[in-house]
């Protein structure tokens, strides 16, 4: 979100249960023009008791298990198909994974602007 609106928003990402970045987040980000070789996998307990202007959810079951976060001042939840389920050739799973960067991409600028 930070590429989209980085003048107006800073975002963060963590999840219920971080594992790694897939190396196929790398390749397809990278494809957009977008760098993101140092991030790593966050626990949303990293952020337990920061402030938030908004709080997403955005695969199924996150919205049943994500940690409550009072300071947060609006809730949105979207389900997107969880990536590391993908299979396939190298290709199909960079064909899903670009999907789902698109249908992040514009659920972001429906939501957010």
């Amino acid at each position: 979100m930070s590429v989209l609106y980085g003048d107006k928003y800073e975002a963060y990402s963590a999840g219920t249960e971080p594992t790694k970045v897939s190396p196929y987040a790398f390749k397809v980000m990278a494809e957009v023009g977008i760098d993101i070789s140092k991030h790593y996998s966050k626990s949303v307990e990293e952020f337990r008791g920061k402030e938030f202007d908004y709080i997403a959810t955005v695969c199924g079951h996150a919205k049943e298990t994500c940690p409550y976060f009072p300071a947060g001042k609006k809730y949105l939840h979207e389900s997107f198909e969880d990536p590391s389920k993908l299979a396939g050739s190298e290709e199909e799973i960079m064909a899903g994974f670009r999907r789902m960067m698109n249908q992040i991409r514009d659920w972001i600028m429906k939501n957010f602007d």
